[in-house]
């Protein structure tokens, strides 16, 4: 009942969600979340990350946490960014190059790569649709990836969504094409601006 009564306000706090890191700050022993667990009060969603029994998982903020250092980008940050109506059929995260992660061979992924300096460029944080945060490219750099990655993805949606962009009261032209600049797609990017607008 003590683990109960301490679990449940945290799970209120942070969107229904759980770490057993948090539960350890609380005095909280991994015995009692486990047993909680077993009885169906909370579940495991990832190592570590546990949500409440009446919560439906969101798998973006579930992927986040298994792969912190990854950024949603292409197809996956279109998604996030409403300029895609298409659940991505994998989770497409950019993260830093030579970084390892378990995740490499789970066919739910799909990763790119980028260079610390570029990893960072065009980084924000969004509401999931389940409300969480995550960390996700915005949407000038989003589409600049897509333009680079254009052959690895659905030519349709990235399409799509540059025609959703142009269309968009808060686009910012200037931003792409700086990016675009430092991406080396700056021609690219410009030529698909120009036919699209």
């Amino acid at each position: 009942m003590i683990a109960n009564e301490k679990i449940y306000p945290l799970l209120g706090r942070q969107g229904g969600y759980l770490t057993t890191k948090e539960t350890r700050q609380c005095g909280m022993k991994n015995n009692a979340i486990q047993r909680m667990a077993k009885q169906r009060l909370i579940e495991r969603v990832a190592h570590g990350l546990y949500i409440g029994a009446d919560v439906f998982p969101d798998p973006f903020f579930v992927a986040q946490y298994r792969c912190p250092k990854g950024i949603f980008s292409n197809e996956t940050a279109l998604f996030l960014h409403d300029l895609s109506d298409r659940d991505p059929p994998r989770l497409m995260m950019t993260i830093p190059s030579g970084w390892n992660t378990r995740l490499l061979a789970d066919t739910a992924f799909q990763f790119f790569y980028n260079s610390p300096e570029k990893i960072r460029l065009g980084v924000c944080e969004i509401e999931a649709p389940s409300g969480m945060k995550v960390k996700v490219f915005n949407v000038e750099r989003t589409l600049c990836d897509c333009l680079r990655n254009i052959d690895k993805l659905d030519r349709d949606i990235v399409l799509t969504a540059l025609k959703r962009y142009v269309k968009r009261h808060d686009k910012d032209n200037a931003k792409l094409l700086e990016y675009a600049d430092k991406l080396k797609i700056r021609d690219m990017a410009y030529r698909y601006l120009e036919i699209l607008e």
